[in-house]
C-alpha cells in the first residue's frame, strides 16, 4: 500500500458524484474512466489518494460492478492507479492539468486503448520490417524519418509526418495486413497524436527531439536487420509516448 503525506482516508469524488449519460456514444465504462481521470487531473484525487470502493462507485454511477471494474482495469493498465488486495485502489500518477485543454476526459480511454493496440501490433511490424525490407522500402523509412526530423528542427509539430514514418515501417514489413490495421485505426491514431503534439507545443519543442531520437533508434535497428532490437525500440518509443502524456513528472 503506497505511502503519502496526504490523508489516507478514501477520497470521494466531487459531489454529486459520477454522472453518466445513458444513450451516449461513449460506453459507460469509458464515462467512468473519464470522470475519474478528470478528478485525478484536477487534483481532487491526488497521488497516494485512495479511490472509493467498487461498491461505492457502483452506487454513485448506478451501474453494475463489471462496468466499474472495466474502468478501473483501464486506469490501472494506463498506470494511473494501482490496486492492492484487501486495501483498495490508489492514485499513482497525475497527468498535467493542461491535458484537459486538448481532449475530453471521456475520450482518453479510447485514445489509450488505441495506443495499447499499437504497442502490440507495431512492435511486430518493426520486427518484420527489419527482417524483410527491401532497399527501396528502407529508403522510404529514411525519407519519412528525415522529413519528420527536419520539421521538428524547424519547430513545427506535424503528426501526419510522424504517422508517415510508422506507415513506411508497416509497408516495409511486407505484410499488407499490418498496413491495413494501421490505416484502420488512422483516425484514432491521428486524434491521439494531435493530443500528444498539442501537449508538447504547450511545453517545449525540445521534448520532440526525444521522439526524433526514438525514431532514429527504430530506423537503425531495421537498417541493420535486427528484428528483436527493432521490436524493443518500437515498444520503448510507444511506451515513452504514453509516459509523456500521462505523467506530469516525466523527464521527457
Amino acid at each position: 500500500m503506497p505511502t503519502s503525506n496526504t490523508d489516507s482516508r478514501p477520497y470521494l469524488l466531487e459531489k454529486p458524484g459520477l454522472q453518466l449519460v445513458r444513450g451516449s456514444r461513449a460506453r459507460l465504462s469509458d464515462q467512468i474512466y473519464g470522470q475519474i481521470f478528470d478528478q485525478i487531473v484536477a487534483g481532487h484525487l491526488r497521488v497516494g489518494a485512495q479511490l472509493p470502493s467498487e461498491k461505492e462507485l457502483c452506487e454513485q454511477a448506478g451501474v453494475s460492478r463489471p462496468v466499474v471494474r472495466q474502468a478501473l482495469l483501464r486506469l490501472k493498465a494506463d498506470g494511473l492507479i494501482t490496486s492492492h488486495q484487501g486495501a483498495g485502489s490508489f492514485v499513482t500518477h497525475q497527468p498535467a492539468a493542461r491535458i484537459k485543454t486538448f481532449a475530453a476526459p471521456q475520450d482518453m480511454a479510447g485514445f489509450l486503448r488505441c495506443l495499447e493496440a499499437r504497442i502490440t501490433v507495431e512492435g511486430d511490424t518493426a520486427y518484420c520490417a527489419a527482417e524483410r525490407h527491401t532497399e527501396q522500402q528502407l529508403q522510404g523509412i529514411r525519407v519519412a524519418h528525415a522529413r519528420f526530423a527536419e520539421s521538428t528542427q524547424a519547430g513545427q509539430l506535424c503528426p501526419e509526418e510522424d504517422l508517415a514514418f510508422h506507415r513506411a515501417i508497416a509497408i516495409a514489413s511486407n505484410n499488407d495486413l499490418y498496413v491495413t490495421m494501421l490505416e484502420g485505426i488512422h483516425e484514432a491514431v491521428l486524434g491521439f497524436q494531435k493530443l500528444v503534439y498539442n501537449m508538447k507545443r504547450s511545453t517545449s519543442i525540445r521534448r520532440m527531439h526525444f521522439v526524433v531520437d526514438e525514431h532514429a533508434s527504430i530506423l537503425a535497428a531495421i537498417a541493420s536487420r535486427d528484428g528483436s532490437h527493432a521490436r524493443i525500440a518500437m515498444h520503448y518509443h510507444l511506451l515513452q509516448t504514453r509516459q509523456r502524456l500521462l505523467d506530469r513528472n516525466a523527464a521527457h
